[in-house]
């Protein structure tokens, strides 16, 4: 197993959604500031990981393939801990963003997945990344949640506000690759 610096990053990364579902089960305040400060830290490691492996010429596949699970994973669990804290939930109809995310999330897996079966690769969009930039600051607000609004009045309305953008952004991109994706399905045939 190649444990360079990257991969160790991503590695911490997978770690720190553990950590972050742990903060969930302590009650007030402390909790969701640690798993704020969690969160951020595996947001920088996020950027640092790509950025090191690039730099250092550190590639690698186990990078390759932990990454984007390790991307996924800290989205779609602190997406489904917040809905289970009741962050986001029905009444404000802000599980409806989170459903969304999730099933680009899951659709374009399996898209990729098929597509390299074809020896396909589809990069990933500059758009794509501005989603998941956008992603992260909105669960960032959302993790933070009520004491968040103590310090910054209507934190969790803007975590919620942008969630709506980050799945608005995430609708344009999945169909980007859906359409990218049935293209090289039809052409193969």
């Amino acid at each position: 197993m190649n444990l360079n610096i990257p991969n160790s990053l991503t590695i911490f990364r997978i770690v720190a959604v553990a950590a972050i579902v742990v903060c969930f089960y302590f009650e007030g305040d402390t909790a969701r500031w640690v798993a704020l400060g969690i969160y951020f830290i595996a947001g920088v490691t996020d950027f640092l990981d790509g950025y090191i492996a690039r730099k250092w010429d550190m590639q690698s596949d186990l990078g390759r393939m932990l990454d984007p699970i390790a991307d996924k994973l800290l989205i779609s669990i602190v997406l489904i801990m917040l809905a289970a804290y009741g962050t986001i939930n029905m009444g404000n109809y802000s599980i409806i963003p989170a459903v969304i995310i999730l099933s680009r999330e899951i659709l374009l897996s399996g898209l990729r997945e098929y597509l390299a079966q074809l020896h396909i690769n589809m990069p990933v969009s500059n758009l794509a990344k501005w989603k998941t930039a956008v992603q992260m600051v909105s669960l960032g607000f959302l993790l933070a949640g009520t004491a968040g609004d103590q310090v910054l009045p209507y934190n969790t309305e803007i975590g919620l506000t942008t969630l709506w953008l980050a799945a608005a952004i995430t609708v344009y991109t999945g169909y980007d690759y859906l359409r990218i994706g049935i293209q090289h399905v039809i052409n193969k045939d």
